[in-house]
């Protein structure tokens, strides 16, 4: 045993603890992500306890990677990459399109969650400050737990994902002011309104910074990366902007986190978003998954196990007394009730932001250690338990008669209100359907946009020419900046809801990836494509393509016809 927990030391000291505390992390996340999995259990309570039991059972220690600040680095760095990817799906336009639910229902909702939580502070005999700070925390959502589980379930542009998305914007905004004030609230000297005043002058300053840079120095950057063509100068250039961000926050007392947030809210607002989110996107669950092991990895299994009643209070009362402001904020904003019900099963939790709230408030000595632990372990439990509320709410709805609840319109249930047709459109009132997608934007892809047009045929264009797209956006089309071959490309395309997809330049391996994505995504999407050479005819016909147009052919037609007219004035269409 000795000599074995020797080995595991030395692996230790010869290679980056970081690296063995990321290797237990994920080699352990498979295995319990297995178990999970065959017990039909949600993945987020498998991934917090894995982290509860790998910082509990003394495996880090005999790996030689116990050391707290190592787990806290961990943690950091889960929840800064977490964050921008969350910044990145953040939309100023979204939040205008939503601006009912954001302002009216999520204004209401964090209203009342902080009084409430901010009274039993007092109660508690807290301290005003901590009380405040424990209002804050509870007002948060977990934006990243709530909408991935509305995209498992097939509802991400229903309204009660909408409404979600909504609420859960305002509270982003709230944060950033939350994280701007902290340290001044926290303040203990007696001139707090001069640190108060300081906290908001530093705040104004990174957001006039931002601002600055996202109009003046961030696009044409991206523009100088886009034109390279190299996809790996423009992730890289992306991830530098979120780490660079994210250093001034924290050098400036706000949060490492909170700049990375406010990174992606940048990128979010360009031309680029949705390749960034193409790139970024498949990492996402990963993230989610390091911070949901890291927060496990924060818990002293010791504290809970002692106060494990509390914890189970904790968690249910915040459940049901959340979920109750929720339910109420959105039937303010103009939701059905059984929607509602699943927008209150989704924001019923403490998030993301509040582990970062909580975080911060170690730093500064704002609980004691009891209490925190209490606070940690509530978050992530009941964090844990949303996917399964939500799942269990839209069968509530179900049996209820709603089927509408999947935004669908089999009868059963009561009718869409006008107002929940419109926030079910991805933030667009007249929304794309039965439309073509057009994958490049040369002389080809011009001219089937033009004579589409002329028909009245509605049509998205995915084009790597920024220059070309930002040309497109200004004359009113609807136009992407995106690789035809990602996913989140087609999404925001709505594929889904297309009746076509045309290549339109004759790049086989492209074209055979984009296809091979496309019909993955929509079996019965028309697939258009062009081919070179009539030897690649039988590849194309594998795809399993609706009309391969071979360019050899088209061109000899052509060719064919402009020479035999020179010598007659009537065309025969047995030359062809």
């Amino acid at each position: 045993m000795n000599y074995f927990s020797f080995e595991i030391l030395g692996a230790g000291g010869a290679v980056p603890p970081i690296f063995v505390l990321l290797t237990l992390v994920l080699s352990s996340v498979v295995l319990v992500s297995l178990v999970c999995s065959q017990l039909k259990q949600s993945l987020l309570v498998g991934y917090f306890v894995c982290g509860l039991v790998l910082s509990n059972s003394g495996l880090l220690d005999l790996a030689g990677v116990g050391d707290n600040a190592l787990v806290e680095n961990l943690s950091e760095i889960g929840i800064v990459l977490l964050l921008f990817t969350l910044g990145i799906e953040f939309s100023v336009k979204e939040l205008k399109a939503l601006r009912r639910p954001a302002l009216l229902g999520g204004g209401l909702q964090v209203g009342l969650c902080i009084c409430i939580a901010m009274g039993l502070g007092l109660l508690l005999d807290l301290g005003w400050q901590a009380s405040l700070l424990l209002g804050f925390m509870f007002c948060l959502s977990s934006t990243a737990v709530s909408l991935k589980t509305f995209q498992d379930l097939g509802l991400p542009e229903s309204p009660q994902a909408r409404v979600t998305l909504g609420m859960a914007l305002f509270q982003d905004l709230m944060t950033i002011l939350f994280m701007v004030l902290l340290p001044a609230i926290v303040s203990e000297s007696s001139d707090s309104a001069s640190h108060l005043l300081y906290a908001l002058l530093k705040g104004v300053g990174f957001t006039v910074f931002l601002v600055v840079i996202s109009r003046f120095g961030l696009p044409q950057m991206l523009d100088a990366v886009a034109k390279s063509k190299s996809r790996e100068l423009f992730t890289v250039t992306v991830i530098g902007l979120c780490a660079a961000v994210a250093l001034l926050s924290g050098v400036l007392g706000l949060s490492p986190a909170l700049g990375a947030f406010a990174a992606g809210v940048v990128v979010s607002e360009s031309i680029y978003s949705h390749r960034v989110l193409s790139d970024v996107l498949p990492f996402k669950d990963l993230f989610l998954t390091i911070f949901f092991v890291s927060v496990g990895l924060l818990i002293d299994l010791d504290v809970v196990m002692n106060e494990w009643v509390l914890v189970l209070l904790i968690s249910l009362v915040m459940l049901l007394v959340k979920g109750g402001i929720v339910f109420m904020a959105a039937r303010v904003s103009g939701l059905q009730t059984n929607r509602s019900l699943v927008v209150a099963a989704a924001l019923c939790s403490m998030g993301e932001f509040s582990i970062v709230v909580l975080n911060r408030s170690m730093d500064l000595k704002v609980f004691d250690p009891r209490l925190e632990q209490l606070i940690l372990a509530s978050t992530a439990l009941s964090m844990a338990l949303v996917p399964t509320l939500m799942k269990r709410g839209v069968k509530f709805c179900m049996s209820r008669s709603d089927r509408n609840v999947l935004g669908g319109k089999k009868g059963g249930g009561k009718k869409e209100t006008k107002w929940e047709n419109e926030i079910g459109m991805i933030g667009q009132i007249e929304h794309l359907h039965d439309h073509v997608i057009i994958c490049g934007y040369g002389p080809v892809g011009q001219n089937l946009h033009k004579n589409l047009e002329s028909l009245h045929i509605p049509v998205v264009v995915l084009e790597m020419n920024p220059g070309t797209v930002k040309e497109l956006i200004k004359e009113g089309h609807f136009a992407l900046f995106a690789d035809a071959r990602d996913r989140e490309g087609l999404r925001a395309a709505r594929i889904e809801h297309a009746r076509g997809l045309a290549v339109t330049f004759p790049d086989k391996p492209i074209s055979l990836s984009i296809v091979h994505t496309a019909r993955e995504m929509k079996e019965e999407l028309l697939l258009y494509v062009r081919c070179k050479f009539k030897a690649d005819l039988a590849d194309f016909e594998a795809a399993r393509i609706d009309h391969v147009l071979l360019d050899e052919e088209q061109s000899g037609r052509a060719m064919i016809k402009r020479v035999m007219l020179s010598y007659s004035e009537e065309f025969d269409e047995s030359w062809m």
